[in-house]
């Protein structure tokens, strides 16, 4: 395993944790958009801090912070800026209402944890016990990225104490980038999906669709294999491609619209279960391009707890983790998307689920989580000690 364990007198690292009550989060990402590696791990990082999530700005109205508290205890805060503020502006306005936020809630000793390198230009100069990076992509090849990135997460790769990665490729990329570099793909929560194995009723939205049902759950951006999607829905008629998630970032008039392709829009994490539940195949169409070099897609263990037999374009996560197990199918072009859907309908893929469910039991968000937090909690004793 590449999250190798880093030694640490235990009694100590529990009562310097205890010391630490306090995670600060720095997110490109709204808590309310898709449920995905965020969510999953600083919901269960609310088991041992007072979690803070802060959003990027939204523009309009006062200048103010808002703030909002989640059932798990888990606040999100955003912060207002006036329509019409400079860049520069926008970030000492931002340090502006940190610190503030900061003061009010008297946050003093706390662990600083970023998903945007970008945030690095109104915090760097907060002073934390420690400051981890969770690299979940590589946002630098994301379609309108700032061009200041690079040298933001350069900065950022500087000041870390820790750098998680949300796959081995990522993994690869950073390892040689900073001392301590520890992959952390994609987990699984296997109880909340794998109910999708018991019938579940079929959702008002998917009810009338006929079958068999091809799935798809997740955001339907620049990562999305809109062509290779059209050819195969063009191929077989009788097939029906249902689509799960928010379109952004791309034309949705670039996306195939044929009858038999249904965009059903986002749900709801709890609900994902009864409309996986319905189907007969979920896939993972994704171009090959810079913004999917280094993704580990959340959906494929997901898709496989559901138990539904997973078809994915050569992603090279998926293709190493699942894919050289047999637990996935590797398909690259519609020809063989189409034939690995058809065997898959035909009940003749995968074969070895004893295994499959072996492995995703093995990683579970609350093994990595719990994995992560005893890096974190080894490296503070660390710092203290020396």
């Amino acid at each position: 395993m590449l999250h190798q364990p880093v030694s640490t007198n235990k009694t100590t690292g529990s009562r310097q944790a205890g010391t630490v009550k306090d995670l600060v989060c720095f997110s490109h990402l709204r808590w309310n958009f898709v449920y995905q590696r965020p969510q999953h791990l600083l919901g269960r990082a609310t088991k041992q801090y007072r979690v803070w999530f802060i959003e990027e700005p939204i523009w309009g109205g006062e200048l103010r912070m808002t703030s909002c508290q989640q059932a798990d205890g888990l606040t999100v805060l955003v912060p207002h800026l006036p329509h019409g503020t400079s860049p520069e502006d926008a970030v000492a306005l931002q340090r502006q209402l940190v610190d503030e936020f900061m003061q009010h809630e008297r946050i003093t000793d706390f662990v600083a944890w970023y998903y945007t390198p970008m945030a690095l230009l109104f915090s760097d100069h907060l002073t934390p016990r420690l400051t981890v990076y969770d690299c979940m992509d590589e946002l630098s090849a994301f379609w309108g990225a700032p061009k200041q990135l690079l040298d933001q997460e350069k900065a950022l790769m500087q000041r870390a104490d820790l750098v998680f990665t949300g796959g081995y490729s990522l993994f690869e990329a950073k390892q040689n980038r900073h001392p301590h570099v520890f992959a952390f793909p994609s987990s699984i929560d296997f109880a909340h999906f794998s109910a999708a194995r018991s019938p579940q009723p079929d959702p008002s939205d998917q009810r009338g669709i006929a079958s068999p049902r091809i799935g798809f759950s997740g955001v339907i951006d620049e990562r999305f294999d809109y062509e290779l999607l059209g050819e195969v829905a063009k191929r077989r008629p009788e097939w029906q491609f249902v689509m799960i998630g928010p379109v952004v970032k791309i034309d949705p008039a670039l996306l195939p619209h044929s009858e038999n392709v249904h965009y059903v829009g986002m749900k709801a994490y709890k609900d994902l279960p009864a409309y996986f539940s319905n189907w007969n195949v979920a896939i993972l169409p994704f171009a090959l391009n810079d913004s999917t070099k280094y993704i580990s897609p959340t959906k494929t263990p997901e898709y496989l707890a559901a138990g539904l037999p997973v078809v994915s374009t050569p992603i090279r996560d998926v293709a190493r983790t699942y894919g050289s197990e047999d637990y996935v199918q590797i398909a690259g072009t519609a020809d063989e998307f189409e034939a690995a859907i058809d065997k898959a309908l035909k009940g003749n893929h995968p074969t070895n689920w004893p295994a499959i469910d072996a492995f995703l039991t093995e990683n579970s968000w609350n093994h990595t989580w719990n994995e992560m937090n005893r890096l974190m909690v080894a490296q503070m004793s660390l710092a203290i000690e020396q």
